[in-house]
């Protein structure tokens, strides 16, 4: 009798899969980073290495095993039975109890597992676009506040070179004492717009870094070409291409699991059927053992599951309906700020810019000719550096709002994963 239990014992696990599973983690991208980083290296950086476009992946690949169990039979089960103490009045069953699904169980299941990975790719994906959009954002961003600080750098240059022209005119006894006095005070709020100019860099900077897991210190991007501008696309055609946006498709992903969860909690219903085959040996005979056990549903009959499921399926629709609303809503709002933004630029770029530029021509020839003062000359050159600012925060709020339509209507191609 020992024998054959072991054999069955032994057959009942060879029979059994076994899988050796490896955790399935994707590491941190350290590759080299090739440095001035341009828009496309610091997109395709973003998207490869991001921790939290990892941990989406990450959960993706995990459903992967979920669908694997989904599909899984469930176990038979071994049994002993020995009855009496003596010999004469001993008997032993050996019987195998097989359970059997009834009511498409597994097939809900395996439905449900596969809606569950799909929901989790259109996570990866909704996951990805944020970090493009946000990666477009930053790297223009930085290119505006690297230029303003650039600026702003020559303007506290060509402030202490007039300073120190009105010192010298002072000594030449050809102006006031105060005028020096009036100037260096000026020089000395152009050094404090520098410094907030370079803050505003720095920080900038970190921004992007921390999208691209890079060093602020080490980052240094490519000039990103301040006077291109993004195009602006009618806003019906928009509409018409939100319907491919990640995030609705991640909407209805959540409502095709929540449906096939219904069935599951649905299929649930069917009580399952056991078989029990086996035999019994007593007094020297051997007998052959058939049962069957069929579950009465009386009171259990899952209909609380199936409520619950049925409600949180309606939930995923309404769930749906607002995401609509929501993302016509941002589309809305960015295309009203690309517009505004665009035509803010080109107001500065064809009436301010030229004005403060000729103004700061001539008022500079004008100082140098002694016709005017040193405050003047310095207030023609913060007109001008402010006239370039406006344009650089115009343009980079373009990029911004022009990202943000990317990011709810634009699929990402897996080429811009390619440095």
């Amino acid at each position: 009798m020992k024998k054959v239990i072991l054999s069955l014992a032994i057959a009942a696990m060879e029979c059994a899969p076994a899988f050796a599973q490896a955790p399935v983690r994707a590491a941190p991208a350290s590759e080299a980073v090739a440095l001035p980083l341009t828009l496309h290296a610091a997109i395709a950086r973003a998207l490869r290495s991001h921790p939290e476009i990892r941990a989406a992946r990450g959960e993706a690949a995990a459903q992967a095993g979920a669908v694997q169990q989904a599909g899984m039979l469930p176990n038979p089960q071994l049994e002993l039975l020995r009855e009496g103490s003596g010999e004469p009045n001993r008997s032993t069953t050996v019987q195998l109890n097989i359970p059997l699904e009834l009511g498409g169980k597994r097939a809900a299941r395996v439905r449900a597992a596969e809606r569950d990975q799909r929901l989790a790719q259109r996570d990866v994906d909704a996951v990805r676009a944020r970090i493009r959009g946000e990666t477009i954002a930053a790297f223009y961003e930085l290119a505006a506040a690297v230029e303003r600080s650039r600026l702003a750098g020559e303007l506290a240059a060509i402030a202490g070179q007039a300073s120190e022209v009105a010192g010298k005119r002072v000594l030449a006894g050809k102006v006031s004492p105060v005028e020096e006095t009036r100037a260096r005070v000026a020089q000395a709020g152009v050094r404090v717009e520098a410094l907030q100019a370079d803050r505003e860099r720095e920080r900038a900077k970190g921004r992007l870094a921390a999208l691209l897991s890079l060093d602020p210190r080490s980052l240094v991007i490519a000039p990103a070409g301040t006077a291109e501008l993004p195009g602006l696309i009618p806003l019906p055609e928009l509409l018409a291409q939100l319907e491919g946006a990640p995030a609705m498709a991640r909407a209805r992903a959540l409502v095709a699991q929540r449906e096939a969860a219904v069935e599951v909690e649905r299929a649930r219903r069917m009580p399952d059927l056991g078989v029990a085959l086996g035999t019994k040996r007593e007094d020297g005979r051997r007998q052959a053992v058939v049962g069957l056990s069929v579950p009465l549903p009386l009171f259990d009959r899952n209909q609380g599951n199936l409520l619950a499921s049925l409600r949180r399926s309606d939930k995923a629709r309404d769930e749906l309906d607002a995401e609509v609303l929501r993302l016509r809503a941002e589309l809305h709002d960015a295309h009203a700020r690309l517009g505004a933004a665009l035509a803010e630029a080109a107001l500065i770029s064809t009436e301010i810019l030229p004005g403060a530029e000729s103004a700061y021509g001539a008022t500079r020839r004008g100082f140098e000719l002694g016709k005017f003062s040193f405050l003047e000359l310095l207030d023609a050159q913060r007109t001008l550096f402010q006239s370039k600012s406006q344009y650089l925060l115009a343009v980079a709020e373009s990029h911004r709002a022009a990202s943000d339509i990317e990011r709810l209507v634009a699929s990402i191609s897996p080429a811009e994963e390619q440095p």
